[in-house]
C-alpha cells in the first residue's frame, strides 16, 4: 500500500490507500488533536464505548467473512461496564476484525479504514473531521488523476505496440493474394488470441454482453490488463515468427497473462504490516 498524509487543521495524519480492503488511516495521528502525550489512551476510551463496539462490529459483517461473531457477541456484552477495556490489540485477536491494524514496536500506531477512521474523528470533533474529510478528498482526487494519465498512457502504448503484432502477422501468417476481407478476418482473429488469454472472451462475446457500452473491450480494461496486453502483444509477435501454432500460442499467452495479472495484484494487495 502507498503512505502518504493528508493535512487536517495542522495535523498530518498518515492514509495507507491501493490496498485490497481500502483505504486506512491513521487513528494515532487523529488521536493527537486530543492530546500528543498519550494517542492510545484516547483509541482506548473510544473502543470501551458501546456504540463504538456496535458499529465495528457491522462494519466487519458487512466487509469480513472470517469475522468472528461468537466473540463479537461476548465483547458487546461487556461494553458499557466500568470495567470494560478493549484495545486495538484484542479487538483484533479476538474476532479476526481486518478494519482496525495494529502496528507494535518503537513507531507503534493504529490504522483503520477509512470508514472507521472517520467515525473516530466524529467522536474526536466533529470540526476537525471534516478538515480531515477535505484533505482526504483532494488526496484521492490527485491519485484518481496520477492513475487516469497511466491507463490512458498505457492504453496509447498498446496501440503502438500493436503494431509490431500486426507485422508479425502480415508477414507469418497471411498468404498472398487473398481479399482484403480474407486479411481483415486474420487480424481480428489474432486479436481475439490475445482477448482471450487475458479477458477470458472474443471481442464480439464482450459486445454481447456490453451492449450499453461504448468503445470496446480493451477501453474498459484495467491498468494492470493493459501493462499485461503489452507484453502479451511483444510475446505473440515472437511466437508466431517461431512457427508456434494459434492453439499452442494461445495456452502460453493465458499463462503469462495469468501469471503477470498475479504478480502484479500481489504487489498491489500487499499487507499493510508487512
Amino acid at each position: 500500500m502507498k503512505r502518504t498524509t493528508i493535512n487536517a487543521e495542522g495535523y498530518e495524519i498518515e492514509v495507507r490507500f491501493g490496498g485490497k480492503n481500502g483505504d486506512f488511516v491513521s487513528l494515532t495521528d487523529i488521536a493527537r488533536y486530543k492530546t500528543s502525550e498519550n494517542p492510545g489512551y484516547v483509541i482506548q476510551n473510544w473502543m470501551r464505548n458501546r456504540n463504538t463496539v456496535r458499529f465495528l462490529g457491522l462494519w466487519e459483517q458487512f466487509h469480513n467473512p472470517v469475522f468472528n461473531c461468537l466473540e463479537f457477541e461476548a465483547i458487546e456484552n461487556e461494553a458499557g461496564m466500568n470495567s470494560f477495556v478493549l484495545t486495538p490489540k484484542r479487538w483484533i485477536e479476538a474476532t479476526q476484525a481486518i478494519g482496525i491494524v495494529s502496528k507494535q514496536g518503537r513507531y507503534a500506531s493504529t490504522l483503520a479504514h477509512q470508514d472507521i477512521a472517520f467515525e473516530f474523528a466524529s467522536w474526536i470533533s466533529p470540526e476537525f473531521k471534516l478538515y480531515i474529510i477535505k484533505d482526504y478528498q483532494r488526496l484521492k482526487s490527485d491519485e484518481n488523476g496520477r492513475l487516469s494519465l497511466g491507463w490512458n498512457l498505457n492504453r496509447e502504448l498498446t496501440k503502438i505496440n500493436y503494431h509490431i503484432h500486426t507485422d508479425a502477422i502480415k508477414e507469418h501468417l497471411i498468404p498472398e493474394n487473398i481479399s482484403a476481407k480474407a486479411r481483415s478476418f486474420i487480424y481480428a482473429d489474432e486479436a481475439d488470441v490475445l482477448n482471450v488469454a487475458l479477458f477470458g472472451m472474443t471481442a464480439k462475446m464482450w459486445r454481447e454482453q456490453n451492449p450499453e457500452s461504448k468503445g470496446n473491450i480493451r477501453d474498459h480494461a484495467s491498468l494492470h490488463q493493459l501493462i499485461v496486453l503489452v507484453n502479451l502483444e511483444s510475446m505473440n509477435a515472437e511466437l508466431i515468427k517461431s512457427g508456434l501454432s494459434q492453439a499452442e500460442r494461445a495456452i502460453r499467452l493465458n499463462q503469462m497473462a495469468i501469471n503477470q495479472l498475479q504478480v502484479l495484484n500481489e504487489h498491489r494487495s500487499i499487507k499493510l504490516l508487512e
